[in-house]
């Protein structure tokens, strides 16, 4: 299979990808949008990166370097928080023009004193279907050449979501792009066969079950909440 253009797939769907100085951005003539991590530089202040809800969910006690996979990566700034957190973190993003959103992002980011140290933790999978990722991952560890992950971490896109005005601005962008979810079963499925300390799953405060899985537990903000699946250890 050739390597994907991600600017001949930007210009399919009638955006275009251009470099700026200030990063590559995404554009269709009147929006711009761009991957930038700078802005997270508050929430990475030690006092604030453990009170964040995700770095709550996916905390794993005794693990000296503990180790994520993102299975739906976007722009990355979940896993920025896992990895300023001590985590090594797989992102995993299948649309190319998002990921090469995302490269950039973390190119321009190891040059920042501030973001240089968790950036060095995060390994991108551009391009690469998160679900096969993790199937083959399964297989490493099911032949012993691979450690287990300590957490997969879930975010996918649903329909629900653009629904928000503020977010519908956002990443309007983004929506000629990236469908939702198609087969959130498989997703969780592949998950769970990685055979990780809990999957953390992202979700609207008030909005359904991933594939109708029931969590072991549940973290919950005022826009969202964490699902965490705890399988039992073997």
């Amino acid at each position: 299979m050739g390597v994907v253009d991600p600017f001949s797939v930007a210009r399919a769907a009638g955006l275009e990808l251009t470099g700026k100085s200030e990063g590559l951005t995404l554009t269709d003539g009147t929006m711009e949008l761009r991957a930038d991590f700078t802005r997270m530089h508050p929430r990475l202040k030690q006092g604030r990166l453990q009170q964040e809800l995700l770095v709550k969910a996916a905390r794993t006690k005794g693990i000296e370097r503990p180790w994520a996979i993102d299975a739906t990566a976007g722009f990355g700034e979940d896993s920025l928080l896992l990895a300023a957190a001590g985590f090594t973190v797989d992102l995993y993003e299948q649309d190319c023009v998002i990921a090469a959103l995302l490269k950039d992002a973390l190119d321009r980011a190891a040059g920042d004193s501030v973001l240089a140290a968790a950036v060095a933790r995060m390994r991108l999978h551009a391009g690469e279907d998160s679900i096969a990722g993790l199937r083959h991952t399964a297989e490493l560890i099911g032949q012993g050449e691979l450690a287990a992950p300590d957490v997969v971490y879930l975010d996918p896109m649903f329909p629900e979501r653009t629904k928000s005005a503020a977010v519908k601005k956002k990443f309007q962008l983004l929506h000629h792009l990236e469908q939702p979810c198609a087969d959130e079963g498989a997703l969780v499925k592949a998950a769970l066969a990685a055979r990780p300390r809990k999957v953390v799953i992202k979700r609207p405060v008030k909005g359904p079950l991933l594939a109708g899985m029931k969590p072991s537990y549940q973290l919950a903000g005022k826009a969202v909440r964490y699902d965490v699946l705890v399988p039992p250890r073997p």
